[in-house]
């Protein structure tokens, strides 16, 4: 929780009634366990409130889904990513000879046909050993994941690692 809780509120705080860091912990939890719309995390959320309860405020309740999609919407992704990231290298440490497989994949439905943007492409690393993705960077637009590969590698220890990346690479 204490990662999560980096993201710098953008709220007026006259205003708030849930705490940005609940609200990403929420979040991240429902998506993690499998939920897929606000709906869904909303569920989820009143669901396991007495867990929630142990790690965060929730004086208020669970949040409603609109106030979750609007709130999120506005969310520096740059920001969770990091604090998300930070979180994962908390929980999980890459031991020496761990296999760390490198590859990119193009997000289904992250295209705009109306705005003209392609979609996204992602180059991830993840821990075969316990299946976590330990970091992502996204392409730059008009490029390939050969030049997003170095970057991503900067965001990780991966010392003593075995690393391995697809032919594309090569």
């Amino acid at each position: 929780m204490h990662h999560l809780s980096i993201v710098p509120d953008f709220r007026q705080a006259c205003k708030v009634q849930h705490q940005l860091s609940d609200i990403l912990f929420l979040t991240v939890c429902a998506v993690i366990c499998g939920a897929e719309g606000w709906d869904e995390i909303q569920g989820f959320g009143h669901a396991k409130i007495y867990f929630f309860r142990q790690y965060g405020d929730f004086e208020a309740g669970v949040h409603s889904h609109d106030t979750l999609a609007r709130v999120m919407a506005k969310v520096n992704a740059e920001q969770l990513h990091t604090a998300f990231a930070e979180w994962v290298k908390a929980c999980h440490v890459v031991t020496e000879g761990a296999v760390v497989a490198i590859d990119g994949k193009t997000l289904r439905g992250s295209y705009c046909r109306g705005k003209g943007k392609g979609a996204f492409h992602m180059v991830s690393a993840f821990s075969a050993a316990n299946g976590v993705v330990l970091g992502q960077v996204k392409t730059a637009e008009k490029s390939n994941e050969i030049t997003a590969i170095p970057e991503l590698l900067k965001l990780l220890n991966l010392q003593g690692c075995l690393v391995t990346i697809d032919a594309k690479v090569c």
